[in-house]
């Protein structure tokens, strides 16, 4: 049955495999200095990998995987002592250096110095669950004055990519529109906005887990949850509540579940405008010749685009004749220009909005995962999904779910 909010097949699908990759996931660290409600990850102290483990791992990706970027996460990445030649190997291994971080550490003096060393981007986690010193009890609306900080200070640097992730919840969802108007008005220096939806293994459910012939005991994850609380919103809830406020808000590709090709676990939606006025969003096309164009000439698939690259909308326009999207927002766009010739001689940017829907569980016990997955990382010298590494640190493998009462 076709999705009422979104169709895969009016969709370009990410080329996007296990070997040929736009990004793979690093973790120098799982020490972090926040406890942020829905982070899958345990805050070990004192965990900060050596160089050689690093390298070690970043010679794993290049024998078994193929990426464009590198998002360095952990825990947070900026704790690790060593933070700085890790991004300098990385970028020496001709792949871009990007660090996933809540920026509680960060100063214009360390950025200076990432730059320096190669940095690509920075991927922000901030969200309203995170306890943050000084912004406790803030709702996403109020966050955003903290975000443009960030943002702010990447642009006074110059040439760094700027991303904020934010994890959704059932009581958060109402503020995705907010953010969306949020990175429109700052569309020139707010280069990615991800929303992430919150996930976790709750007794509650009716299934049982194993490894083996073995009863497991998911409390001991970091991930667990010991009361009833909604896991299961979809990304297309976050595109029917985005459409509230953008009616004509629409993804234009999309990576699919492992178990089930209509699922949408990754969104991706690209749109190009002004900080005054949106003028629409991209298609499918648009993205299919920019992931091929980007493979054909690198070897590689996109992830990350320079900022420099972003604010050149103008040459975006030239696939009009490819693209039905690029042809509206190319129409409008001279349209504008009529009303006002100045518009001419102002640039124009491009934003990307993704969604990003974690495991799912089936009825018949089948985790969902991401097909193609971005994230993923190394564990014993094998390619792993980053969101469930916890599992292999406890219980040595892949933890199965098995519906409760019934015969495995």
């Amino acid at each position: 049955m076709t999705n009422p909010i979104v169709d895969h097949r009016k969709l370009y699908r990410l080329p996007w495999t296990l070997p040929d990759n736009a990004i793979s996931w690093l973790e120098p660290t799982s020490q972090c200095n926040l406890v942020c409600d829905g982070c899958y990850r345990e805050n070990v102290l004192n965990s900060h990998k050596p160089l050689d483990v690093i390298r070690q791992e970043l010679e794993t990706f290049i024998r078994l995987r193929r990426a464009d970027g590198v998002s360095i996460a952990g825990g947070d990445p900026l704790m690790h002592p060593d933070i700085i030649e890790i991004v300098r190997i990385i970028a020496e291994s001709d792949m871009k250096p990007i660090i996933n971080t809540n920026g509680a550490t960060l100063t214009k003096e360390l950025l200076k110095e990432l730059k320096r060393a190669g940095v690509m981007g920075f991927t922000f986690h901030i969200d309203s669950k995170q306890g943050r010193p000084h912004w406790k009890n803030k709702n996403e609306v109020e966050l955003n004055d903290l975000r443009l900080q960030y943002a702010e200070m990447l642009a006074e640097v110059g040439g760094i990519s700027c991303a904020f992730n934010s994890t959704v919840y059932e009581d958060t969802l109402q503020y995705t529109p907010d953010l969306v108007a949020w990175a429109a008005k700052h569309i020139d220096i707010v280069h990615v906005m991800v929303f992430i939806l919150y996930r976790a293994a709750v007794p509650q459910l009716p299934f049982d887990w194993y490894l083996g012939g073995k009863k497991i005991d998911m409390s001991v994850l970091t991930y667990s949850e010991t009361h009833e609380r909604k896991i299961d919103l979809r990304s297309t809830d976050v595109v029917a509540e985005i459409r509230k406020r953008f009616p004509e808000f629409t993804p234009c590709a999309f990576l699919n579940g492992t178990e089930r090709p209509d699922t949408f676990k990754w969104l991706l939606g690209g749109r190009i405008g002004t900080k005054e006025r949106l003028y629409g969003y991209v298609g499918p096309k648009y993205m299919e010749i920019v992931q091929t164009m980007h493979h054909i000439w690198t070897g590689k698939y996109l992830a990350y685009a320079r900022p420099s690259l972003l604010s050149m909308g103008r040459s975006m326009l030239l696939l009009s004749p490819l693209d039905s999207g690029v042809r509206r927002i190319a129409a409008r766009w001279l349209s504008s220009t009529l009303t006002n010739p100045i518009r001419l001689f102002k640039g124009i940017h491009y934003q990307s909005i993704m969604i990003i829907q974690p495991v799912d569980f089936l009825a018949n016990g089948a985790q969902n995962m991401c097909d193609g997955c971005p994230d993923i990382t190394v564990w014993d010298g094998e390619l792993v999904w980053s969101c469930r590494l916890e599992e292999l640190k406890h219980f040595g493998d892949w933890v199965r779910t098995y519906p409760q009462n019934k015969s495995r």
